[in-house]
């Protein structure tokens, strides 16, 4: 966590879709640690936002992406209680399909999960993370 940034710092997320089911991990660091939300981390220098996205899914879940559209974009701010900003993010969130690797906890995963959009309510996620899950399981869904 970048704790009082002198700016926003740029974070992606990767929302895996499988079978229309949801990758989730349980965060094992800080920021949120403890809570379940959708594989992602900052992009580092010189890095393309989907390259960043693919390589934040594999280390947090061992799963190989292709990295699909933009789904949404938001900012994560948390204040002191003084406040001061503690942390700001700017989260770009991108839907994600499966093209290899095993599922298995790496990097900040303490748990990794698969959830269909009825399960999705039953497991502790911000509200913004688990709008952009819902979006992306309408998205994803097969068309009649």
């Amino acid at each position: 966590m970048r704790h009082r940034p002198a700016q926003p710092v740029v974070a992606v997320g990767g929302v895996v879709v499988r079978d229309e089911r949801v990758l989730l991990i349980l965060r094992g660091q800080e920021p949120l640690k403890g809570h379940w939300s959708l594989p992602g981390g900052v992009v580092e220098l010189g890095e393309t936002l989907p390259d960043a996205v693919a390589r934040e899914v594999l280390e947090e879940t061992g799963l190989h992406v292709a990295v699909g559209p933009l789904i949404e974009s938001l900012d994560r701010i948390e204040r002191e209680a003084d406040g001061t900003i503690a942390f700001h993010y700017v989260i770009l969130d991108y839907l994600c399909t499966v093209t290899g690797g095993l599922l298995e906890c790496g990097s900040d995963a303490a748990d990794a999960r698969w959830a269909s959009t009825d399960e999705l309510a039953a497991y502790a996620m911000t509200p913004q993370a688990e709008a952009v899950a819902r979006k992306a399981l309408e998205l994803s869904a097969p068309t009649v």
